[in-house]
């Protein structure tokens, strides 16, 4: 029997803690690896959508929308993020956010 994988290991964490945040975030990277979108993007967006919204889920949505050729949608949760990243007082994030729409064609 194999060792489980990276994702398995997440998703036995998170039977134990599901409302663990980076846990869920870490889950939504790992199906972004597997290719597995839709649920990645689902559960990105819940993040960016929690309380408080958690910024990275912005960018990292952003980011993947724009590797599937989604480039509207990826514009929109870059300016949501940027005003999230704002309200927490994340100018770093906010700043990179920026950055990243400015560069979109």
């Amino acid at each position: 029997m194999s060792p489980p994988s990276r994702r398995e290991k997440l998703e036995s964490m998170l039977a134990e803690d599901p409302h663990d945040t980076f846990l869920r975030y870490a889950l939504a990277m790992e199906w972004d690896k597997e290719g597995r979108h839709d649920e990645s993007l689902a559960g990105l967006r819940a993040l960016a959508v929690s309380e408080p919204p958690y910024v990275p889920a912005f960018f990292q949505a952003a980011q993947q929308l724009t590797r599937l050729d989604r480039l509207e949608e990826a514009r929109t949760l870059l300016r949501d993020g940027i005003e999230a990243a704002r309200a927490q007082g994340d100018t770093h994030a906010a700043g990179e956010m920026s950055e990243y729409l400015a560069s979109l064609p």
